[in-house]
């Protein structure tokens, strides 16, 4: 359709943009168009873009029209296309430590991440009174080791509440595979251990849910799929989830997610729709929907999920959960489904910011000296074992130790969300100045809506050729409605809008680094909206909300587009009750830094943290 070709946007020099905060720069609000649609009408338009006569006009028009081709397909930029977003170590963020030798075990680091927190007592002296917490992997493990209670006790509370939470009224639907027979068997040779005297770790007997992207025995890995584990056979575990079974961890099921991960609401008309603990009738957010929801609701202190466009960060803020998603490489990405090769990262949910360390310790580091890391580029395995940065951790005992730090804030992009986030973590802001002396800087950052496009076109350009040759032979009806337009719309993007999509990466990439060069870290709101309820005509179809989605994933790319390190900490409620997140994105490997500022956001928030509506107390004595 070269007749039909669009001017596209001629990009100026990265050293002529001006990031200060007087710059002239535009913010450019996501300009989505395309109306929300399910049941029929996501049938309809489905059909129409997998048809030979309609489909690659209606694919051109909705690409002109939301500006991909204006900003992306047809822009003329100057820089080198950036592929993977590997990063050189510098050292960043590691003033405060605990000091870690070189090439320790699982166990051995989390033993090292231990006892870089608080005791108990010195957690009472903080926050002597707290209105609702959740159990932690310190209350489990001082649990079992008092003998109070017990693995197997806690594994069948466990089982329990699951199939509670299956009720047919109105289903949680946290899970799409759990095995009752294989949990009582980790759980009862836990119990021995501890009846011994000789647990591994502190997370011996700790309940740890795995997102169904990542490889874990005994349970197929579907992707969210009815198909995908037919044609790839999970035949071990990822390396993520075989260092927490050397730490002693139980590992309770495959949790629930957007199919394919191609979405921001949870919604799966396959395996149900994750519901939100705090309440039932809203989105869980996606892809991790499940893995968020079962940490929410008391079922798991810990779980993991892949973040390939904030897919543990955005349901870890809508359900009101810590979400930490490391520098891309930091954890192996061995035994995780090839959906998304330079985007996503296995990520850590969490109920506090000191349990996320413990499980970081535990998974982070490269692979044994025999194995060198790898990161699957275009179909070719690229080796980067050279020059592994170390992985540090903070000393997690006082939030008020640093009062240097600087924070980036861009106004413009910090306010473009409901006014309820706005004054929530506008607030957040002003406890850390309060509290810590922080100081926010303002800053401009440029073609924000530039990069939101550019990694769309890159996740679903990765997420299409890692399945294409699966599709060929696909019956159709396998997959869910609103996973095949995505996957029309994945396939639609050709090879030069995939390259510029490369360059504007490096070209964010540096904007980024010159903002790291004033600030230690850059803050906003985790996502534009909270929890949206959840509508009966999606729950066979899935749905096309491309406005709530766009809102979700405001905050979100740069994590994910340029390999950065971030997190995201609960800081308060809407209106109506619903959890509202505070995102901090840190410099390539400064994990120690983020998790640090992290904790001290944290600590004045904690004490008026809420129950939610679905609540399981896997730690009680009835």
């Amino acid at each position: 359709m070269g007749f039909l070709k669009d001017e596209g946007v001629v990009y100026k020099p990265v050293d002529s943009v001006d990031l200060g905060p007087d710059s002239k720069e535009v913010y450019l609000r996501a300009n989505v168009k395309a109306p929300r649609m399910a049941g029929f009408l996501v049938k309809v338009f489905a059909w129409l873009l997998e048809s030979r006569i309609f489909g690659a006009l209606m694919l051109y028009i909705l690409k002109r029209n939301n500006l991909i081709h204006k900003l992306v397909s047809f822009a003329e930029l100057q820089e080198s296309p950036l592929f993977v977003p590997l990063h050189p170590h510098e050292g960043h963020g590691e003033e405060e430590k605990c000091t870690k030798p070189d090439h320790l075990s699982p166990v051995e680091q989390v033993q090292l991440a231990t006892d870089c927190l608080q005791t108990s007592e010195e957690m009472n002296k903080i926050n002597p009174k707290l209105s609702f917490q959740r159990w932690t992997i310190l209350d489990y493990s001082r649990r079992y080791m008092s003998q109070e209670v017990t693995p197997v006790m806690v594994a069948k509370k466990f089982i329990a509440a699951v199939i509670e939470s299956s009720k047919p009224l109105r289903p949680m639907s946290f899970f799409i595979d759990f095995n009752p027979e294989d949990i009582l068997q980790q759980a009862t040779e836990s119990t021995h251990r501890y009846e011994r005297g000789e647990p591994i770790s502190v997370l011996d007997g700790v309940l740890i849910a795995i997102k169904d992207e990542i490889d874990c025995l005994p349970y197929p890995t579907t992707g969210g799929t009815k198909w995908l584990h037919k044609v790839r056979p999970c035949i071990e575990d990822a390396c993520c989830v075989k260092r927490l079974r050397s730490c002693g961890a139980i590992l309770v099921g495959k949790t629930n997610m957007h199919e394919l991960g191609a979405g921001t609401s949870g919604i799966n008309p396959h395996y149900g729709t994750t519901r939100n603990p705090y309440d039932s009738s809203r989105i869980a957010g996606g892809s991790s929907s499940g893995s968020a929801a079962v940490v929410c609701a008391g079922l798991c202190p810990v779980a993991l999920g892949v973040d390939g466009g904030g897919s543990v960060r955005m349901p870890a803020a809508l359900c009101g959960v810590v979400g930490l998603k490391p520098t891309f490489g930091r954890i192996p990405h061995s035994g995780v489904l090839p959906l998304n090769w330079t985007v996503g990262m296995v990520g850590i949910l969490t109920g506090t910011i000191e349990d996320a360390l413990i499980v970081y310790g535990a998974i982070s580091g490269p692979i044994s000296s025999d194995q060198s890391a790898q990161v699957m580029v275009c179909g070719d395995i690229t080796s980067h074992s050279d020059a592994e940065p170390k992985v540090y951790f903070p000393l997690l005992k006082a939030p008020e130790s640093r009062s240097d730090i600087k924070l980036a804030k861009y106004g413009e992009w910090f306010n473009d969300c409901t006014d309820d986030i706005r004054v929530c973590c506008s607030k957040a802001l002003d406890k850390l100045f309060d509290l810590y002396g922080w100081k926010t800087i303002e800053v401009t950052m440029p073609e924000i809506e530039v990069m939101r496009l550019a990694h769309y076109l890159t996740i679903g350009s990765e997420c299409s050729t890692s399945i294409a040759c699966h599709l060929e032979k696909l019956d159709m009806a396998e997959l869910g409605w609103d996973a095949r337009v995505a996957l029309s719309v994945y396939g639609a993007f050709n090879s030069r809008e995939y390259l510029n999509a490369q360059m504007i990466r490096n070209r964010q990439l540096q904007f980024y680094m010159k903002i790291f060069a004033k600030a230690d870290v850059i803050v906003t709101p985790t996502t534009g909206v909270t929890a949206y309820p959840i509508k009966d005509d999606a729950l066979k179809t899935g749905e096309l909300d491309y406005i709530n989605g766009a809102a979700l994933v405001r905050y979100q790319i740069a994590g994910n587009f340029l390999g950065l390190p971030a997190v995201t900490v609960p800081v308060g409620y809407d209106k109506s009750g619903l959890p509202i997140g505070l995102q901090f994105i840190g410099k390539p490997w400064s994990e120690s830094l983020l998790i640090h500022v992290a904790f001290a956001m944290q600590a004045p928030c904690i004490s008026d943290y809420r129950r939610p509506e679905i609540f399981y107390d896997l730690l009680s004595k009835d």
